[in-house]
């Protein structure tokens, strides 16, 4: 077991606040994210990762700086697959490219959020009932199949519960407007589809947890480990999305080797509680050599083949609001005055109810 004092989470939390204020300041104003600036991010996100991981090495050993590596390739590796679904979440909605970094950095944030309170939940689970791995490794196993069987299926937004259920209970306005969540008009809050978007991705970040967690869990079994592999993983999903969201046609392959890595580990899990440790060198060998080797075969099929944006609908959900309808808009978070009665409102469509005809009880 891992001593981590109570200073080094301290620190780790410091650095990824920093790294976060750092990214939030560097993108203030919204802009459209090109390839390059992508690039560039990424290799900063992953020079962080990886020097984490190489600090672990030098302080603990060979043995746990694997085991945080094992644990930073499946997630970054799961994380591509999360990346093509928020490209198919971001072209069915039209959100203008220089919004889509807002709605991720905060998406990001809240995954972080999520996924530590997991991490923290299994590792009570697991050091309570240690039989609960069979559970984890028969579930692996099996969300490597399905994804096997439904490589070639994609997700459809307009079919998402989540977001039905936020339609029909959060008032809501048609349009975007520019990069707020929520807007007042006419004295009434109003959330615009830049926060559905975001409660989506958040929801689609959750589920991909669901199986990323107990992927690493199959890796190693300290949770700061997990926690920090995670952390930096997830940190580059910004810049990895506006890198390769345009390249997605190409990894025509990932997908069967993310679900071979899933059922890897969940072999792994299984065998790892009563019957036989499989070494991490081992482990991360056939991580490395299944994801190479996916990717390989995907540039290869699909070489010659240039970025190409996902399609946007003939008629998207939502619009972008006028400059008139912004500028009449009412300060967001200004408490009304008593007795005051508000403007009226420009003419814009909203899920709000209708308001009762004549006769009719209030």
């Amino acid at each position: 077991m891992l001593l981590v004092p109570l200073w080094a989470w301290l620190a780790v939390l410091a650095v990824i606040l920093v790294m976060l204020a750092i990214d939030l300041f560097a993108h203030r104003r919204a802009h459209v994210i090109g390839v390059r600036e992508a690039a560039a991010w990424s290799v900063v996100w992953v020079a962080c990762g990886v020097g984490f991981g190489v600090l672990i090495w030098s302080l603990y050993g060979a043995e746990l700086g694997q085991q945080y590596f094992a644990g930073y390739l499946i997630e970054k590796s799961l994380a591509v697959d999360n990346v093509f679904v928020w490209a198919i979440i971001f072209s069915y909605f039209a959100v203008p490219r220089e919004y889509q970094h807002r709605v991720l950095f905060l998406g990001v944030l809240g995954a972080l959020v999520f996924r530590g309170i997991f991490i923290a939940a299994g590792s009570v689970i697991i050091a309570s009932f240690s039989a609960i791995l069979y559970l984890f490794a028969a579930f692996l196993i099996y969300t490597g199949y399905r994804m096997i069987r439904t490589r070639d299926e994609h997700l459809d937004p307009a079919k998402s519960r989540a977001l039905a259920l936020f339609r029909r209970m959060v008032p809501m306005t048609d349009a975007y407007h520019g990069q707020r969540l929520l807007i007042r008009r006419g004295g009434i809050l109003l959330a615009t589809p830049l926060l559905a978007v975001l409660v989506l991705v958040e929801v689609t970040d959750i589920v991909f947890a669901v199986d990323s967690i107990p992927a690493i869990f199959a890796v190693t079994d300290e949770p700061f480990l997990v926690f920090t592999a995670n952390a930096f993983a997830i940190l580059g999903l910004r810049a990895m999305y506006f890198l390769l969201a345009d390249l997605m046609h190409r990894f025509i392959y990932l997908k069967l080797g993310l679900a071979l890595v899933l059922i890897w580990v969940g072999i792994k899990m299984a065998l790892k509680v009563d019957l036989f440790y499989i070494p991490t060198t081992i482990s991360l060998a056939v991580i490395v050599t299944i994801l190479a080797v996916s990717i390989g075969a995907s540039l290869r099929a699909t070489r010659g083949q240039a970025r190409q944006a996902i399609t946007e609908p003939e008629n998207p959900p939502f619009r972008i609001a006028t400059p008139a309808e912004i500028a009449a808009l009412q300060p967001t978070w200004r408490p009304r005055r008593a007795g005051r009665r508000s403007e009226p409102a420009p003419a814009d469509h909203t899920t709000t109810p209708p308001p009762p005809r004549p006769g009719e009880d209030r």
